[in-house]
């Protein structure tokens, strides 16, 4: 069983996987813990589940926060004791990406990626949505070409009731019309439909520039919120990271595991 964690802006998902199945996720804000904090979360966490933390052969780790990461390595040390696998340079991925600055590309949607190439064919489109919306384009050769940042729906429903004074704050929640008839259902419109329209035209605008449709998956805490408006078919599978992190490790690791 390995310790899987994605370490993303707003918060922090464990997993434990078991020859690539999803046995057990928990959640936690993202912030600046000392690795004994985040030992002691993760084994109440896995212990209220029924997971025994002395059942873990390794970790693997996908951080974007880099004030995060040492903190997260070593209490997934003394979790598993043993070192935990980075997800970063000079790790295999079997990915392809054919950015102009591979580096740049954030340890999160390299797993997602690599998840989505073990569940469905290529050329695939994937969308992580959490504070910020990825949207990525594979194409027909497993090659990760590029894609779109955008900002996440709450993240832009925080910039509007920060900065505009009359515009209030409100829950994420998709309202019952897309035509809002008041403020809140309006604000709620352009953050779910809004979000749900610029991700069904990048995957228009993507598809032309390939030059054949695609297979479209998606992933993230928000995306159970906004894919269903999407008018483009899409896979949500919330484990994506998750198996893309498990498949990066046997990649790497898999051959020292114990017996």
């Amino acid at each position: 069983m390995i310790l899987c964690l994605d370490a993303g802006n707003s918060s922090v998902t464990a997993g434990c996987v078991e020859e690539g199945f999803l046995i057990s996720r928990a959640m936690f804000s993202a912030e600046r813990r000392t690795a004994d904090e985040y030992a002691v979360l993760l084994s109440q966490a896995f212990e209220l589940r029924g997971v025994k933390t002395e059942e873990f052969d390794g970790a693997v780790i996908a951080c974007v926060v880099p004030a995060l990461t040492e903190a997260l390595r070593e209490a997934a040390r003394r979790l598993t004791g043993r070192e935990a696998l980075v997800v970063g340079a000079g790790v295999k991925t079997g990915l392809n990406i054919g950015l102009d600055n591979p580096s740049e590309l954030g340890a999160d949607l390299v797993a997602a990626a690599v998840g989505a190439l073990d569940r469905v064919s290529p050329p695939l489109i994937v969308a992580d949505l959490g504070t910020a919306t990825s949207v990525v384009v594979i194409d027909a050769r497993s090659r990760l070409l590029g894609g779109a940042i955008l900002p996440g729906a709450a993240v832009s429903l925080d910039a509007l009731a920060g900065t505009a004074s009359l515009l209030p704050s409100i829950p994420l929640e998709a309202p019952r019309r897309c035509i809002g008839t008041n403020t809140n259902d309006c604000m709620k419109s352009g953050a779910i439909f809004g979000t749900a329209s610029a991700i069904d035209g990048m995957i228009d605008r993507f598809e032309a520039e390939l030059g054949q449709s695609a297979a479209h998956i998606a992933t993230g805490a928000l995306a159970r919120k906004i894919i269903p408006h999407c008018r483009h078919k899409m896979t949500v599978d919330d484990t994506l990271t998750m198996r893309g992190l498990y498949k990066i490790w046997e990649k790497n690791l898999r051959p020292a595991r114990r017996a």
